[in-house]
């Protein structure tokens, strides 16, 4: 098998929650360029290896031919519990998720996930609406709370305008035309001006934040007691969901007014692995700058029933309510 053409986050970090072993199946939920996976069939377990985006599918087939122990499925990872009930009817033994867009995904220009290179506004990991038409057809009020709840984008309602002004002239159809509007990098600037704003509109146009409570559940759902989930995240809003999912889970999520009635809580389906999030070590963080902001939290799944994940919990969870609101469901019906 060849070499992997990015070096995947906090490896040895994520190998030590993991414990991958011979006769183990894991789950990669985000298998990308196939770095965790090639480590975890390494340790001799069995990979059921999830990706909605079809060119890492295709490039994982001729990566890992042959090989008996991976199971490539193209599909998001949302669907864990359903493959999982096929591929792994005893449950899992483990399951990761490396978080948000990949290198891959980033050094293509014509996906359009970056405002580095000038390509078509695109965006999708899988298939359904691309940035262009979301850009297209959405109102300004739309758009400013897409940029403020997604991306905490501080001058939303003013880039909003400016896109919606834009538009009124010519259609908005490339990353370059995009990013303009946001206005030129200075000096001061530790991040470039579009950052937040393509951060947002990526985020919306593939429901990540949705996918990933529902794969969370689905590896609550999946797992066998003892199995491990590991997740590793990049910036907060993902972090603040994993963090407080683990922490309700766990029975951590703190006891509430201490002027309430004391409530039953049911057993944990979780015990924390840390208490706090890992970072990446500073070598890796100074070799590889998308290791500078990365998160990695832990768990163990114990013998309790999942947990009870009604609407107004899961809205608990720190994820924006546009994750839950009527117009993120309605645009993941194109999907």
């Amino acid at each position: 098998m060849s070499e992997a053409p990015h070096v995947p986050v906090m490896l040895p970090e994520v190998l030590a929650a993991l414990k991958p072993g011979k006769g183990q199946v894991i789950a990669d939920g985000t298998f990308g360029a196939g770095g965790y996976t090639s480590a975890i069939l390494d340790s001799g377990a069995r990979v059921l290896a999830f990706d909605r985006d079809l060119t890492a599918i295709e490039a994982g087939r001729e990566r890992f031919a042959g090989h008996d122990r991976l199971v490539l499925i193209h599909r998001s990872f949302d669907t864990l519990s359903e493959e999982a009930a096929i591929h792994a009817p005893d449950g899992l033994d483990g399951a990761v998720f490396d978080l948000g867009v990949s290198s891959m995904q980033l050094d293509q220009s014509e996906r359009g996930f970056s405002f580095m290179r000038d390509g078509p506004l695109d965006m999708r990991m899988g298939d359904g609406v691309s940035a262009e038409k979301v850009i297209a057809e959405l109102d300004q009020n739309d758009l400013k709370t897409i940029l403020w709840q997604y991306g905490e984008e501080r001058r939303a309602g003013q880039l909003a305008a400016a896109i919606v002004r834009a538009r009124e002239k010519a259609p908005i159809t490339t990353t370059g035309q995009l990013a303009a509007l946001a206005g030129p990098q200075r000096p001061k600037d530790k991040i470039h001006p579009a950052t937040r704003m393509f951060q947002a509109i990526r985020i919306f146009v593939n429901d990540e934040l949705g996918q990933l409570v529902r794969a969370l559940m689905a590896a609550e759902r999946s797992l066998k007691p003892g199995g491990r989930l590991v997740v590793v995240t990049f910036h907060s809003l993902e972090d603040r969901i994993v963090k407080k999912f683990l922490a309700i889970a766990s029975g951590n999520e703190g006891t509430g007014s201490r002027h309430l009635p004391e409530v039953r809580r049911a057993a944990p389906s979780f015990i924390l692995e840390n208490k706090k999030a890992l970072a990446a070590s500073e070598a890796e963080a100074a070799e590889n700058p998308r290791a500078r902001s990365a998160k990695l939290r832990a768990a163990i799944r114990t013998d309790a029933d999942p947990t009870l994940w009604a609407r107004d919990r899961l809205q608990s969870l720190g994820a924006p309510s546009l994750v839950f609101s009527d117009l993120q469901e309605r645009w993941s019906q194109h999907r």
